[in-house]
């Protein structure tokens, strides 16, 4: 009994899933190994996609732009309401991707602007600040008499916030705005949300979208030292981008700049802390920690899937995909998958190739802030090993994900100590 691989793309009768649920990332490795191992190309009737979860299938889909085009990497995976497309219309909400859902030529031209702006440099001045604020966060939490604390609540939510919001030129004062703002555009984006559901986050999505284009007019007055303004100086010294699409880069940057760091640092110690004998070996040589943090992208990648179109007839993996057709990479699957990563399903921080995960995507569309979000996972793993090195889970901590297609980020990390 297998579900259909046909070019018409419709599911079978009967269709079999493998374990797989879209939505659930409580714990989807299992479902993974079987999809690998029994169909890892599949069409998923319930969302519309084909599933491909086979290293060497989805580093090839990545590679192949033009034959898998990026355009419906931001579109809400289920169709919106009436009263929110109201809403959104009604307040101007024109908000594109900044980078990842645009294709060549328009892809290209943004991201060589944007790459001059988001350089090493601007990191590298941000490291002291971003150490200071670790510091300060986890002194706050290791001051409480109960012992207790949540490392998502009590560090990870808090700090790529304060750096991206720093980065940009935003208003620090407001990280629980902008947080609510990106909760509003992950669930409106890849959440399974009914018509009533979406109605709030379609209201937070224009004011999200109004301070974006507000930043730049801004911008224009006070010139600021920020990658806003950056972009607003290369534009009168003749770059090609508008205002539009600089206000469209800030709306991706202020999600995808503290939306995935967070969920990496907080994967990176619950992942460490489970396994106390690595952990161990990351407190007496913080020298291990960058590729730690590589293991940690492979083994518990903040995006465990991705999603591309079919620009024509095609296979993938010896399965023909028809033009137009949706596709789903899971990449929390191809950084497990054994013919790539031995043993995949273990985690090791000696494992010598663990860069080559895919938990940044591949080719045009690399991830423009890497260096970013692992600079500060690094530094917030050398300053828990150093402030807390007996840091350890909280007994019978019974930790869940988020509802989503595409984004597994622990609901909160509850850690214990001892004086």
């Amino acid at each position: 009994m297998t579900s259909t691989r046909t070019l018409a793309g419709t599911a079978s009768a009967c269709p079999v899933h493998h374990g797989y649920e879209p939505f659930d990332q409580d714990d989807p490795f299992p479902s993974y190994a079987a999809l690998r191992a029994q169909e890892p190309v599949m069409f998923d009737e319930r969302i519309g996609y084909w599933v491909v979860s086979r290293y060497d299938d989805i580093k090839a889909v990545f590679e192949d732009w033009e034959t898998f085009s990026s355009e419906n990497a931001q579109a809400p995976v289920r169709e919106r309401g009436p009263q929110a497309r109201q809403i959104m219309e009604e307040g101007g909400f024109t908000a594109y991707s900044g980078l990842s859902a645009r294709v060549p030529p328009e892809h290209t031209r943004i991201r060589k602007v944007a790459a001059k702006a988001f350089t090493p440099r601007r990191f590298k001045v941000l490291e002291p600040e971003i150490r200071a604020n670790v510091v300060r966060l986890i002194e706050a939490m290791l001051a409480r008499p109960e012992r207790r604390g949540d490392l998502v609540r009590d560090l990870a939510h808090d700090l790529p916030t304060i750096t991206i919001l720093t980065l940009i030129g935003a208003d620090v004062d407001k990280i629980g705005t902008f947080k609510r703002w990106s909760d509003s555009r992950s669930a409106m984006t890849w959440g399974d949300l009914s018509d009533d559901e979406q109605v709030p986050h379609a209201r937070n999505l224009v004011d999200y979208w109004a301070e974006c284009r507000r930043l730049v007019a801004e911008a224009h007055e006070t010139a600021p030292d920020s990658l806003v303004g950056d972009m607003v100086r290369m534009q009168a010294e003749g770059d090609p981008i508008s205002d539009h699409e600089i206000a469209s880069v800030c709306y991706s940057l202020l999600f995808a700049g503290h939306e995935t760091t967070t969920t990496l640092i907080s994967n990176a110690l619950r992942v460490l802390l489970s396994h106390p004998e690595q952990w161990q070996c990351v407190v007496e040589d913080t020298g291990r920690i960058p590729a730690a943090v590589d293991e940690v992208l492979r083994y518990s990648p903040s995006i465990v899937g991705w999603r591309r179109r079919a620009l024509r007839d095609t296979e993938i993996g010896g399965v023909a995909i028809p033009k137009g057709a949706d596709i789903l990479l899971l990449m929390g699957s191809a950084n497990r998958d054994e013919s790539r990563f031995e043993h995949g399903e273990a985690f090791d921080i000696s494992r010598p190739n663990a860069r080559e995960h895919l938990s940044f995507g591949f080719g045009i569309h690399y991830c423009l802030g890497n260096m970013l979000a692992k600079l500060q996972t690094r530094i917030a793993l050398e300053e828990v090993a150093r402030l807390a090195p007996g840091l350890r889970l909280a007994d019978h901590a019974d930790i869940h994900f988020g509802h989503n297609l595409s984004f597994r980020a622990p609901a909160a990390v509850p850690v214990t100590w001892e004086d």
